[in-house]
């Protein structure tokens, strides 16, 4: 008896509001869990994006030139993708691309913007960045930029906080041993908005992979307690390629092999962090390149294996790159994922992901969560994924295990003599007459041209072609693209 009158009590510490409160605390605590499995997830996102990279430069893609045990290791611990695809096969076309979701050419980005570029990322095009800060992610980008170098187009002005890289392409400086005296300016570094070194010169150049990837690991170490997006976009292996001092000669497989491994030291350091604050099971992280490789280069470029050409075309060898994604505990260990995808696909994952809504205007990417989470019977969610470059050029289609290659000019090192040591080597220009059919399934190198065996086929491919044309235009068929949009432009002079 004494002890209910103390509970009934209303001065004793558990009176019954208190003991009221208190039941609905513990009834709250014991929902926490579902109620908040019901919500989206915040992870932590990290983009490694190397430049020029190519298919068949990692081991677990097959390479038996360059030691990548980091990389092989994520895949191991992760999914690797066997059909992944660039929309553009060059820079800054690419990383359009990765970075809004779309086609490049309906930002009317096109090609590799120059240090006298006076365009760049409009204002109104949404980032993956802005995507994510509205939901309180803290977004970083390190290395290489190329969307504009001048303030108005600067990652700072599309929902990055924080910048630390170069603004376009480390050859496109006064040290370039194949321009003449005056094409290009000096090279900057940028932190910020500021430029913290006005002339990067060859001695600069060594240290980048390691400076980039010391930022990157200061930027998981501040932003550990809150959901963070990092942009790692190295500058390597795009020439010149230059090594740290610990990687140089490391390898005893040349400088390009030199130059992988220390990317793959980079990712290791980038991984061996978030285990260390425990954010592995909180963390997506993917690998991919931003293009094949630069073949004209030799020794200096990369290796497309099976594919056919590279860097600055639309086959194979230039569009598919490889793709590594891990995330312990959501993507299932050593899985491999054979469905078509590409770049553009990462900005509306993201947004499921954390329950973004997309932008108003449209974008070209589709949700690939299924495919990187390895779930039984997912399919690609793309009918075509269309492959464009130089100026608005449809160049090529690709739809379920079909590629349609449309007649344009690419350029090829086949019967030429191939660079070294930093000196490329000359192209030769081909033309493709007539539209030419390939199934990729059983003919990954595009050696036999299926045309007249597959009416039906080319016959709806091109019907998807007419289809592309009607948004996106095509300058090769001279037919306007209603659904492009202008880039950002400097007021003019």
């Amino acid at each position: 008896m004494p002890r209910r009158r103390a509970f009934a009590d209303s001065s004793h510490p558990l009176s019954h509001r208190k003991l009221a409160w208190l039941g609905l605390f513990l009834a709250a605590t014991s929902l926490w869990p579902e109620l908040h499995a019901s919500e989206p997830q915040r992870p932590n996102f990290i983009i490694i994006f190397a430049d020029d990279l190519g298919y068949g430069d990692l081991a677990c893609y097959g390479s038996k030139q360059n030691l990548t045990p980091h990389l092989d290791r994520m895949a191991s611990e992760g999914i690797r993708f066997t059909d992944f695809y660039v929309p553009q096969p060059v820079c800054s076309a690419s990383r359009a691309g990765i970075l809004t979701g779309c086609y490049p050419n309906r930002l009317g980005i096109h090609g590799a913007l120059s240090p006298s570029a006076r365009i760049g990322l409009a204002d109104s095009e949404i980032t993956i960045a802005e995507l994510l800060k509205p939901h309180g992610y803290a977004t970083g980008i390190v290395g290489k930029w190329h969307l504009g170098h001048h303030p108005q187009f600067l990652p700072t002005r599309h929902g990055f906080d924080d910048y630390f890289g170069l603004p376009y392409s480390n050859d496109m400086w006064p040290f370039h041993p194949e321009a003449k005296p005056g094409t290009y300016p000096p090279l900057p570094l940028f932190d910020g908005e500021k430029i913290i070194d006005p002339e990067v010169t060859p001695a600069t150049q060594a240290t980048l992979t390691r400076r980039y990837t010391e930022r990157a690991v200061q930027f998981i170490e501040k932003h550990q307690r809150q959901p963070f997006f990092l942009y790692f976009a190295h500058s390597m292996p795009h020439v010149p390629l230059y090594a740290g001092e610990k990687f140089l000669g490391s390898t005893q497989r040349g400088l390009y092999a030199d130059v992988i491994r220390e990317i793959d030291w980079s990712v290791g350091e980038v991984l061996a962090k978030l285990k260390s604050l425990q954010l592995d099971h909180k963390t997506l992280v993917i690998f991919t390149s931003d293009n094949g490789p630069w073949l004209s280069y030799g020794n200096h470029g990369g290796s497309a294996g099976p594919l056919r050409e590279g860097k600055g075309t639309c086959w194979e060898g230039g569009v598919r790159v490889p793709f590594l994604a891990r995330w312990p505990g959501k993507i299932p260990a050593g899985s491999v994922q054979p469905e078509p995808a590409m770049t553009i696909d990462l900005f509306p994952t993201f947004a499921e992901m954390v329950g973004a809504k997309l932008p108003d205007h449209p974008i070209d990417g589709k949700s690939i969560l299924s495919l990187l989470q390895a779930q039984p019977g997912a399919k690609s969610p793309h009918e075509m994924l269309l492959f464009y470059y130089k100026v608005n050029e449809l160049q090529a289609i690709r739809s379920g295990t079909w590629k349609l290659i449309l007649p344009h000019s690419y350029r090829t090192m086949q019967g030429q003599t191939a660079g070294a040591d930093g000196k490329p080597g000359k192209y030769r220009n081909l033309k493709i007459e007539s539209p030419e059919l390939y199934d990729l399934k059983a003919d990954l190198g595009e050696t036999r041209n299926l045309a007249e065996r597959e009416p039906e086929v080319m016959k709806r491919m091109l019907a998807l072609a007419a289809r592309a044309r009607q948004d996106l235009g095509d300058s090769l068929t001279k037919t306007p693209g209603p659904g492009c949009r202008p880039p950002g432009r400097l007021p003019a002079k």
